[in-house]
């Protein structure tokens, strides 16, 4: 059956993944996942935090935010911090951007990968991983290049993709109108070698059994299979 955009639903949006989108950044890349789009800018910073000093390795950590007008209405700017969302959605964004790369190879250095929503129809974190790993890794590239870093620390690729139930049906990659409905939502990060990272999910109305959740872990496969096969063509 079609969805209301007319993807089957076991199809993934129209994505697009333009690297260098943001050429003063170490490395970036601007996601497109329908009409969500995500900014993500990679920067170096030679320190760490105080409570990694002297650790003899790296860090890797992210940064989230909604721009004004990238919702139906405006939404305001966090000038006294992030929120407990914006707080979770980037921690999350670390977690497994660092999953991809060897901190001890990095050094004693950070980078920062700014996700920065242009405009947001659902899918937002998900988009800012798959698109930050493109950001992360052309930084990792370009300091490699340098000199910067002996050996290049990416270890493998990430990418992210949400699931879920709606109206008794398992959906894959969720559009705004079809999240804020659904039954169960799902955010799930792999590896490219297909290793879970994360999985985070809610049964808003009826629960899901074993079985359909193991169905749902496969479909997420699937459409994480081809999102690092978008993200490789970007990097070359």
């Amino acid at each position: 059956m079609a969805r209301h955009n007319g993807r089957l639903p076991t199809e993934l949006r129209s994505i697009e993944i333009i690297p260098g989108a943001a050429p003063y950044a170490e490395g970036s890349a601007l996601i497109s996942c329908g009409n969500t789009r995500v900014l993500c800018a990679a920067s170096l910073e030679e320190q760490l935090p105080g409570w990694l000093r002297g650790q003899q390795r790296g860090w890797v950590t992210a940064e989230y935010s909604l721009l004004p007008r990238s919702t139906h209405t405006r939404t305001r700017r966090e000038r006294n911090g992030a929120s407990g969302r914006t707080q979770e959605i980037q921690r999350l964004i670390g977690r497994s951007l660092r999953v991809a790369v060897d901190l001890e190879a990095l050094g004693e250095r950070m980078i920062t990968v700014d996700c920065d929503v242009l405009q947001a129809d659902g899918g937002t974190r998900t988009a800012a991983i798959t698109g930050g790993y493109v950001a992360l890794a052309l930084a990792l590239r370009k300091l490699h290049a340098e000199g910067i870093i002996v050996t290049n620390p990416l270890r493998h690729a990430v990418a992210a993709v949400s699931v879920g139930m709606l109206d008794g049906q398992m959906l894959l990659d969720l559009d705004y109108a079809e999240d804020s409905r659904a039954d169960l939502d799902c955010n799930v990060v792999q590896t490219a070698r297909g290793a879970f990272v994360e999985v985070q999910g809610t049964a808003e109305g009826t629960p899901v059994d074993r079985a359909q959740l193991d169905a749902l872990l496969d479909l997420a496969s699937q459409g994480i299979a081809h999102l690092i096969t978008l993200q490789q063509a970007a990097l070359q």
